[in-house]
């Protein structure tokens, strides 16, 4: 059973940065990409930031870019957001998310939340 363990959330004031990272139990190229999403309270999940596996490409929401950046460590099995320039629109609950390219089932993290304040 694949497990996705997000953590580095927290508090932090506008402006400010925090780094999520997401662990995944086995290997990430079991993946085709790798995704964070973010659902704020009262607000749809929303898909954030997007890296291939093996290629590394990368795609951002139009709300997070150039603040954000998203990366992965193949050997830690690991892929991270980097947030900048934090906005209190930022907070919510993020998750990791990831498809398996085999046999197409979905896998979502518990999700850690960012608060971001004014």
């Amino acid at each position: 059973q694949v497990q996705l363990v997000e953590s580095g959330g927290g508090l932090v004031q506008a402006g400010g940065s925090l780094r999520l990272s997401c662990a995944a139990s086995g290997s990430i190229f079991r993946f085709n990409a790798m995704n964070w999403h973010r659902q704020a309270l009262g607000k749809q999940r929303e898909l954030v930031a997007t890296i291939t596996t093996l290629g590394g490409t990368t795609n951002y929401a139009d709300s997070v870019k150039g603040r954000f950046t998203i990366s992965r460590d193949v050997a830690k099995n690991t892929v991270y957001v980097q947030m900048n320039s934090l906005k209190p629109e930022d907070t919510a609950v993020y998750y990791c998310n990831a498809e398996d390219r085999h046999n197409g089932m979905n896998y979502w993290g518990k999700g850690t939340l960012v608060t971001v304040s004014s």
